[in-house]
């Protein structure tokens, strides 16, 4: 008969088998997430309910790889949702490749005569800081409001790795939050956030930064990147 020690110690040693299979499946929602209003965005077969900007369908560099919305190569355009979206929390995982560069972008509006993504959404920046040229400056690093808002540093991981982001917009205010941590914030709409946009590159875009819905779109900034786990819920 075993005694009690060492039966304890085959429990925790079967448990800690078990234990990889018990983690939520990437591109799933659980019961909790359900009844919470999340929906998925994404479910790691196909890119139905995305297109690309200011097109019907979807450029072939846009893939699914292993579970992922890939972007093999440039060329392909901004990949966007069909939907639009007002109040609310966004959640993606992303992934760069070395010396690359993407973004979240959202409340996108297509506007004639606008030819891109970023002349009416923020972003939240998707970079290898290290390897990236815009890695100098603070306000292009990743987890930034792209050219408004510099991040907090050290929530990244290495280029390579997986990164958990979030992006909330609600009630005229505006957080990222990267692997948990609160990285940039700022209010949306007002005086100040028109102030700050007046200092920044987005100054002379009429379009930018004014909507209360828009599209969510995955930059083709021509650089190898991948995002999974996208779900949104209304706030």
């Amino acid at each position: 008969m075993p005694t009690l020690k060492l039966t304890a110690a085959i429990a925790a040693l079967a448990l800690a088998i078990a234990a990889p299979a018990l983690a939520q499946a990437p591109n799933t929602l659980t019961a909790a997430e359900k009844k919470a209003g999340w929906k998925l965005l994404f479910d790691g077969k196909d890119l139905k309910g995305w297109r690309v900007y200011h097109k019907k369908d979807v450029s072939p560099e846009w893939q699914v790889q292993d579970g992922a919305i890939a972007l093999t190569k440039g060329g392909a355009g901004d990949l966007m949702t069909v939907d639009e979206f007002g109040d609310f929390e966004l959640s993606i995982d992303w992934k760069i490749s070395p010396k690359g560069n993407s973004g979240v972008i959202y409340l996108v509006k297509e506007v004639e005569g606008q030819p891109n993504t970023y002349n009416t959404g923020p972003e939240m920046q998707v970079l290898d800081n290290d390897g990236h040229a815009d890695g100098k400056f603070p306000s292009h690093r990743a987890g930034a409001i792209y050219d408004l808002v510099v991040p907090k540093e050290g929530a990244v991981k290495p280029v390579g790795q997986w990164n958990q982001a979030k992006v909330i917009v609600h009630k005229g205010h505006i957080e990222h939050w990267l692997n948990g941590v609160k990285v940039a914030e700022s209010s949306y709409g007002d005086d100040a956030w028109r102030a700050m946009v007046a200092k920044s590159k987005f100054g002379v875009m009429p379009y930018f930064g004014r909507a209360a819905t828009g599209h969510i779109a995955l930059q083709d900034h021509g650089n190898q990147v991948w995002y999974r786990n996208v779900k949104i819920r209304k706030l």
